[in-house]
């Protein structure tokens, strides 16, 4: 089978080309090329890499020709210069959708958040909702994943909170009152993701998809910086502070340490889905906890943030 993947040289891209490559089938690998972290995806066996943005119709449909699926997974977490929510998450999937059915793509699959839905006053929560409307909308099946935190190599999560514990003394939990979440290994939802895709499984479903061990954000940051030898002090910090900090990671980081939408995910509970009205079935539910073990395989090189992870200023101009 060959599957095209939006997005493809990012994390949740990189995954599940490698799990599919693996396991003999082809991929397009759909990306602007900005991504850098991990290039050796592009020569992976049976991989074809094309450096295409969501807004160029008539060079996507030429992509996803001879494609049976498309794994729509390209989105943002921050607005830089022409990169915005509805740029990328609304328009974006208006573009992928329209190119898979004129090249007569048979199925689509969406990368959403557990938590999307309109009328919410998040800009991110409402374009990620808009996006399953679209695919919705299509006359292509389809199966809608609305993820909370995804872990793994290369992820933002390990690796902003691991360099935030190599950098910072304390370590600032979101609001006082703890928010539950599900860690959810990025291999789990590979695995689910191949399901749908090579086996026909959850057509025209939306489904909720957490990891199997709820914990809060002090638990969490306790186990990474365990696992890091960098055990600080954690306290409870207001909403309103992450806002502030929020706004200047996003103009001076190239990955901010938290962003506007971050912060908004974060200050909400991160266990209980939003207008996902169907179940994963019990063999496709993710049991992989969030071990010493698991975080230590996901971990980057251990190091403080510094100037090279600073905003070039040509990425500003974009």
């Amino acid at each position: 089978m060959r599957v095209a993947i939006t997005g493809g040289t990012g994390f949740v891209g990189r995954n599940l080309a490698r799990s599919l490559t693996s396991a003999g089938h082809e991929v397009v690998l759909i990306s602007r090329g900005v991504d850098q972290r991990d290039l050796s995806v592009r020569d992976l066996p049976g991989a074809r890499f094309e450096a295409i943005g969501t807004d160029n119709v008539d060079r996507l449909v030429e992509a996803f020709a001879g494609c049976e699926a498309v794994a729509h997974l390209g989105g943002i977490n921050r607005e830089l210069g022409r990169q915005t929510y509805a740029a990328v998450h609304v328009q974006g999937t208006e573009n992928v959708v329209e190119a898979a059915e004129r090249a007569g793509v048979r199925k689509i699959l969406l990368l959403s958040f557990l938590r999307a839905r309109p009328n919410c006053g998040s800009k991110y929560h409402e374009s990620k909702w808009a996006a399953e409307e679209i695919v919705r909308r299509s006359s292509l099946d389809f199966t809608i994943f609305k993820a909370g935190v995804i872990y793994g190599r290369g992820d933002h999560m390990l690796d902003h909170i691991s360099h935030a514990l190599h950098t910072f003394p304390v370590f600032l939990l979101v609001g006082f009152r703890p928010k539950a979440m599900r860690p959810l290994a990025v291999e789990d939802l590979v695995q689910t993701m191949s399901a749908a895709i090579l086996d026909g499984r959850l057509a025209r479903a939306t489904v909720p998809i957490t990891g199997p061990e709820e914990m809060d954000l002090r638990e969490l940051a306790v186990r990474i910086g365990r696992v890091c030898g960098k055990e600080r002090f954690i306290f409870p910090a207001p909403v309103w502070l992450h806002y502030a900090m929020a706004w200047f990671f996003e103009r001076v980081m190239t990955v901010p340490l938290t962003a506007f939408a971050q912060v908004r995910i974060l200050s909400e509970s991160l266990v209980e889905p939003l207008l996902a009205p169907d179940d994963l079935p019990d063999d496709l539910r993710p049991r992989t906890a969030f071990t010493d073990a698991q975080i230590r395989k996901g971990l980057p090189e251990p190091g403080r943030f510094g100037l090279k992870d600073c905003l070039h200023r040509s990425a500003i101009r974009a």
